[in-house]
């Protein structure tokens, strides 16, 4: 057969193979899925936005820094498309059935309290006439002139941080409220026999010497102490006690929770994703600013997170964990890291009793308590790191 021919042939097969194929089912307009950033913006929601230090160059990502030019595309991309920075009393008035928020409603906040906020945030926040909310922490803004700031645990110069005269002239410009992030209590402590260092405002601190935890007593005479010591600090500077907790690193904890509420405060926030309903405000979610991102991958992220993201739930046994080689155990925990980052689950329930048998009955625990033997403290190592440690397929956990 001549090649014309055969060419003639295999191009009818392939449209006879083509035309029989199942056109898609037809779906009026109405019942077409809609991108995350065309649905409507659901009433009385508000999108937390979390920024940290903003910088010309160089951003430190220890501080979780943003360059000045970026923050400013940022802020003119949220303007551009809409979106309205709100107030506290604004989001208070919705909470008790007062006037709605607007649509596409966010709230800008600014943690740690950085010289950059009065130099580089504050004329921007005037040329849009916009609000935010200012949090800083007391024992760094307490800091003399003369000396290093203890940045948990890493010196850092005086000047990167406010001083309190520049937060009482920032309360005065009527754009900004002055929320609390904690007086001393920005810092890791240690938390297991492992060594994790996690946050001093959410954990009972590990004493190695005894191999005791901090009672919850004692702790919550710490966070009292704490929690009045900042709110009064802020009174003094400002004329009004904070009414916003932020917390640090994001991690909240239930009686440290109960003593903000017993000071008076009414909102608390968190680094938790999703946008605030506000049905509960003592847990309002934000977006982090992180990794200095540019415009595009600014918008997609904010767009992100007014999606619905899918539960990804995975049942995890600590017997499967545990080994009585502490070596080969941290090799059992970082496969599990690692296979749940594979997986791509968003949610662990750990089950935190032995049962080696497998007779379903409860022998001992994996955490300290009052009522049956403990196998090996080891739960709270699991559920930290599960939480915080970097794979190839996952990014930090940082919440600063």
């Amino acid at each position: 057969m001549p090649f014309i021919s055969r060419f003639i042939l295999l191009l009818g097969v392939l449209l006879v193979s083509a035309c029989a194929q199942q056109a898609p089912a037809f779906a009026p307009p109405s019942e077409r899925p809609v991108a995350a950033n065309e649905t409507p913006w659901p009433k009385n929601h508000v999108l937390g936005i979390a920024y940290h230090d903003v910088e010309d160059r160089d951003p430190d990502q220890a501080v979780v820094a943003v360059r000045t030019e970026r923050m400013i595309e940022q802020l003119a991309w949220l303007r551009e498309n809409d979106y309205k920075p709100v107030t506290i009393d604004q989001i208070l008035a919705a909470h008790s059935g007062g006037p709605q928020l607007p649509p596409k409603a966010i709230l800008l906040s600014f943690d740690d309290g950085y010289a950059s906020f009065y130099t580089r945030v504050l004329p921007v926040l005037r040329a849009y006439n916009w609000h935010a909310l200012l949090a800083p922490v007391g024992v760094w803004i307490d800091t003399p002139a003369n000396q290093q700031v203890d940045f948990a645990g890493q010196m850092r110069p005086r000047s990167d941080f406010l001083t309190w005269e520049q937060v009482r002239e920032i309360s005065k410009s009527g754009l900004v409220e002055i929320a609390a992030h904690t007086d001393a209590s920005h810092k890791g402590i240690l938390a297991n026999p492992q060594g994790n260092l996690q946050p001093a405002a959410a954990t009972r601190r590990y004493d190695a010497s005894t191999g005791r935890y901090e009672t919850e007593e004692a702790f919550q005479a710490r966070m009292r102490t704490d929690v009045v010591t900042i709110s009064e600090k802020i009174r003094k500077v400002v004329g009004y006690k904070p009414r916003v907790w932020v917390w640090p690193y994001g991690t909240a904890d239930g009686s440290t929770l109960q003593i903000i509420n017993d000071q008076g405060y009414q909102m608390a926030l968190t680094l938790d994703d999703g946008l605030d309903a506000l049905d509960n405000l003592m847990s309002s979610p934000r977006f982090l600013v992180a990794s200095d991102p540019d415009g595009e991958h600014f918008a997609n992220s904010i767009v992100a997170v007014q999606s619905d993201a899918p539960m990804r739930v995975v049942h995890v046994d600590l017997d499967n964990v545990y080994d009585p080689d502490p070596a080969q155990q941290e090799i059992n925990l970082g496969k599990l890291i690692q296979r749940m980052a594979d997986m791509g689950a968003n949610t662990v329930f750990l089950q935190a009793f032995a049962d080696p048998q497998g007779d379903g009955l409860v022998h001992s625990l994996y955490f300290p308590n009052r009522h049956l033997p403990v196998r090996a403290d080891i739960f709270d190592r699991v559920a930290w790191q599960l939480r915080t440690r970097p794979t190839s397929k996952s990014s930090p956990g940082c919440r600063c």
